[in-house]
């Protein structure tokens, strides 16, 4: 006689995702009241006001069911970035979109995915639900990207490749030259995914972005998230620009309303507050740099960013750099979960925050 708790074999390896530490279990912990968290890449300055009223006015909403399609969220999308709608597929946060493009491009038990590792985390656990064979290719020691190894490593059973540019943790790009370049070597059937979650911090959008050249890499599909640059992590909401083709076939298996309607709603007043997109991008290059110049003159050496985070190796043990900052009630997030408990990664926060974190780590570090 089966037992209602059997589950597929692979399910008790799953461990539940690790967002960092919260505000809440800090204050608890060491009786804080002011944290400073630069621990989750969120924005500095939080989410627009246009966002804000938004949401508020249409709260009398949520009892209603949304659009299934989001019709109107998908033509913003599309005249913001420039692409057709028919090649948009928004989503509840870019994780919905990574799933669904995966359960439909990869055949259980015959093909198998390829990314560098370290990797976003989506990438490999979404693989192995979905009971796909992942395979990565190491980074060089670096955080550098062997495209060519990653090239040669792909088969006539590659179904997806993935490339995380500007890559987290590191903070580092690949141009879209080299991309494009490295897209040409991969055999016929195999989906390129260029996950462009932090791809509104880079110095140059031209240089990095692969979206303007889509109509010449015809396989190939951008992630796009708006948790970051946009301020919306709390309502989840992302999307996908891909071929015509799997664009249908994402919407025709896509779980109906998987974007809630204030969701939708606060999309659309994001997009258009061009304000507060072109001043969160300011506030995060201006702190970058700030941060960059005053860890290297801490002794500590800091990856060239083109995110809204900096990575750091300190010159002390960096777990416990990372417990005393804590004390102090600033959370950042430790490497250790990326097997690299020598690094720190740290999101650029407000001027009066980084301020305050640099002037602690002034005191830690001498």
């Amino acid at each position: 006689m089966r037992n209602v708790k059997d589950v597929r074999e692979v399910i008790p390896s799953f461990k539940a995702y690790s967002a960092g530490l919260s505000i809440g279990e800090i204050k608890e912990r060491y009786g804080l009241n002011n944290i400073i968290k630069l621990s989750s890449n969120e924005n500095p300055l939080g989410a627009s006001p246009l966002v804000q009223k938004v949401v508020v006015d249409h709260a009398d909403e949520v009892f209603r069911y949304p659009r299934v399609e989001t019709p109107g969220l998908v033509r913003a999308i599309a005249e913001k970035v420039g692409v057709p709608a028919s090649r948009i597929v928004a989503g509840n946060g870019s994780d919905d979109i990574i799933d669904m493009v995966i359960r439909i491009k990869c055949r259980p038990g015959k093909d198998h995915m390829l990314a560098f590792d370290p990797c976003y985390s989506m990438y490999p656990l979404q693989a192995k639900l979905c009971g796909v064979e992942y395979r990565s290719v190491p980074l060089d020691e670096d955080f550098g990207f062997s495209l060519d190894k990653l090239a040669d490593a792909a088969d006539e059973n590659t179904a997806m490749v993935v490339l995380v540019t500007p890559d987290n943790p590191s903070g580092l790009s690949i141009t879209a030259d080299e991309i494009e370049a490295f897209a040409s070597k991969l055999p016929p059937q195999a989906l390129l995914v260029v996950d462009e979650a932090y791809i509104d911090f880079v110095d140059s959008y031209e240089k990095y972005s692969v979206v303007p050249r889509l109509d010449r890499m015809p396989n190939t599909c951008v992630m796009r998230t708006m948790a970051k640059a946009y301020g919306l992590a709390g309502l989840r909401l992302g999307y996908g620009i891909m071929p015509e083709w799997l664009a249908d076939y994402t919407l025709r298996v896509r779980l109906p309303f998987s974007v809630n309607i204030l969701a939708e709603y606060a999309g659309e007043a994001a997009l258009k507050d061009e304000t507060f997109y072109k001043e969160t991008v300011r506030v995060v290059v201006e702190g970058r740099k700030y941060f960059t110049e005053r860890l290297t003159a801490l002794g500590c050496k800091v990856w060239p960013s083109q995110t809204n985070f900096v990575m750091f190796k300190p010159p002390m043990d960096a777990l416990v750099l990372f417990e005393k900052l804590l004390q102090k009630g600033i959370i950042v997030r430790s490497l250790e979960g990326y097997d690299r408990p020598d690094l720190i990664r740290m999101t650029i926060g407000t001027e009066k925050e980084n301020r305050a974190v640099v002037a602690a780590l002034e005191e830690l570090l001498a």
